[in-house]
């Protein structure tokens, strides 16, 4: 097994809550199911993203400046393979669940467990991935259990 694959492998046993990064630029919604996000700072607040120089989310959340993270509760595991899906077309992604546009024009799920609202403040290229930080400019929160993922398998906690 090469060290890529044994770290694919021993990262899928660690239980990650699952986000829906969302990014919209010259009207095209773009999004995808990622369980690499994660806090970076408290003053000011900011959230730090990995995301896939190949994915299309990819551009337009570098072209935009903006991005959403919305984590997923419990019973929103179809909204995490509609965006997981490499099959899925980019804008038809969005036809599952109820979506808004926050005031940066980031696409934010209504009845998100959380959604966090984020500009772009700085990008470090993380070899396939590039690390998004992105300063908290809006946020929302409810009370629910988390979708987490793990060996392969989403879950609840």
């Amino acid at each position: 097994m090469s060290d890529s694959a044994a770290f694919k492998t021993a990262m899928r046993r660690v239980p990650a809550p699952v986000t829906v990064i969302s990014a919209a630029h010259r009207g095209e919604r773009r999004g995808l199911t990622a369980t690499a996000v994660c806090s970076v700072s408290a003053e000011p607040p900011q959230l730090l993203v990995c995301v896939n120089k190949r994915v299309r989310a990819h551009d337009a959340i570098g072209q935009a400046g903006y991005f959403g993270v919305n984590y997923l509760s419990h019973g929103q595991a179809d909204i995490a393979h509609a965006f997981s899906s490499p099959s899925g077309a980019p804008g038809g992604r969005f036809e599952t669940g109820d979506w808004t546009e926050g005031e940066t024009g980031a696409p934010l799920l209504r009845d998100a467990l959380a959604t966090f609202e984020c500009r772009v403040v700085q990008a470090v290229d993380g070899g396939t991935h590039t690390l998004y930080i992105g300063e908290i400019v809006g946020m929302t929160d409810r009370d629910d259990l988390s979708l987490l993922y793990k060996s392969g398998l989403f879950s609840a906690a």
